[in-house]
Parts: structure tokens; C-alpha cells; sequence
């Protein structure tokens, strides 16, 4: 996993005089899975939104394969066709079918066939189970089905990463665990994915890196055996917050 997809350096994000990240770098290869991880207003979920362009930074770079990642550019546009982005709210049209809300962007933005999109987008419904939700609407479904409809929905741009903000966060328990082995399935297949989550043991079966941010910046960085050895008080006394099982 050489080829890297993401490059970040000396990155830093304020909101005012908060250093919501402070001058972190740091690089996802093809293929890997990097889970971020750390108590809530840590800058997981702002360093994700800081990739995609969604916010502005204050300092350091942001690269996609070479391309500089730029808040307001004119070369954004292009970019984020290939930065699939999946957030806590599925943010589906709801006057528009599942099939629809999959095929808007590809056939609007991308210019691609309708035919061969919607071909697509069945065979991806078909992957995360909802292949009789096609012509369903987003009122008709549940959260788990909306959320895994949302993922569908940026697989078809075929991105070169997709990034993941706390998917489960909005669900129910028991839906949790269907949207999460969609993931798993993405991950044993070869997606290159950044993942922001509270679910630990995910975080561990999924994960090829976890990184564990805290105050704005790195405090560890390892191999899922950050779960079983952390290294750092922090990460220590962080973990024992969680009734974690495998």
C-alpha cells in the first residue's frame, strides 16, 4: 500500500481563537483503512470535513493525489467527485426514489449513461441488501436503510476514498450492526476509507491503522493492537471509558 490517496501536513483548523487542529500530518495509502478515534470535540470529525474542502483551514496542506484539497477553489468541483463523503444524517431528497437519489449525481454531475448508472446502482443495492428498495422512498425506510441507501449513493461516483462521520451515530442499536457490516464489506474489498466512529469494536475489526486524536492532534498511532496495548496514559484512560468486548 504505497500509492497514497491522501497526503496531510502540518494541517491546523481554528474556529476563532480554538485550535480545533493543530498542525497535524499524516497520509492514507490504496487500500487502507484508518479509523480516528478520541473523546468527542477532539477534531475527528472536523479534519474529515477539512479534506473534503467543506471548511476552510488556517494552515498547512491538504493533497489528493498530488492536487491540492482547497475550501472555495474552482478546482473543488472536480475533486470531490472523487472524495465520497457519508455523514451522520443520510440527507436523502425525499421526493425522490432510492434509485434516484443513487443516480442523480452520476447522470447530473458525472454525465454518465442513465442506463449504466442505474445498472450500478442496483447491483450496489443488491451488495447492502436493499435491491426491493429501488423504487421505495426515503419516508418508507429505516435508519439503518437510509444510512446504507447514503452509502450506495457515494459508491456510485466511484470514488478513490470514502470518509465516514460517525455513520452509526444517528441509529438505532439494532441497526447499527447492519450498516456496520456494509463497512466491513467495503474494507475486505479493497476501499480505501477514513472512518470516524465510537464503536470500538468495529474501530478494531476494521481498522488497518487507528489513530487516536486528542486536544486537536495526534497522541497515537498504531496497528489495531492499540486496543489490547495502548501506549499513551491518555489513550489508557481514554479506552477504559468504553465497556469494551471483543
Amino acid at each position: 500500500m504505497s500509492e497514497h490517496i491522501i497526503d496531510i501536513n502540518g494541517l491546523v483548523k481554528h474556529f476563532g481563537d480554538n485550535a480545533v487542529i493543530d498542525g497535524i500530518s499524516l497520509s492514507v495509502s490504496k487500500g487502507e483503512v484508518v479509523v480516528l478515534i478520541g473523546p468527542s470535540g477532539c477534531g475527528k470529525s472536523t479534519l474529515l470535513r477539512c479534506l473534503n474542502g467543506l471548511e476552510p483551514i488556517q494552515g498547512g496542506t491538504v493533497t489528493l493525489h498530488g492536487e491540492p484539497v482547497i475550501h472555495g477553489d474552482k478546482s473543488l468541483y472536480k475533486i470531490r467527485q472523487k472524495i465520497g463523503m457519508v455523514f451522520q444524517s443520510y440527507d436523502l431528497f425525499p421526493h425522490l426514489t432510492v434509485l434516484k437519489n443513487i443516480t442523480l449525481s452520476p447522470i447530473k454531475v458525472q454525465k454518465r449513461d442513465k442506463t449504466e448508472v442505474e445498472a450500478a446502482a442496483r447491483e450496489l443495492l443488491e451488495r447492502v441488501g436493499l435491491s426491493d428498495k429501488a423504487d421505495s422512498y426515503p419516508s418508507e425506510l429505516s435508519g439503518g436503510q437510509k444510512q446504507r441507501v447514503a452509502i450506495c449513493r457515494s459508491l456510485i461516483m466511484n470514488p478513490e476514498i470514502m470518509l465516514l462521520d460517525e455513520i452509526t451515530a444517528a441509529l438505532d442499536p439494532e441497526m447499527v450492526h447492519e450498516v456496520l457490516n456494509v463497512v466491513l464489506d467495503l474494507a475486505k474489498n479493497g476501499t480505501t476509507m477514513m472512518i470516524v466512529t465510537h464503536e470500538m469494536a468495529f474501530a478494531e475489526a476494521v481498522a488497518d491503522r487507528i489513530i487516536f486524536m486528542d486536544g486537536g492532534v495526534i497522541v497515537e498511532e498504531g496497528t489495531p493492537e492499540f486496543f489490547k496495548n495502548p501506549k499513551t496514559e491518555r489513550a489508557q484512560r481514554f479506552l477504559k471509558t468504553f465497556t469494551y468486548t471483543k
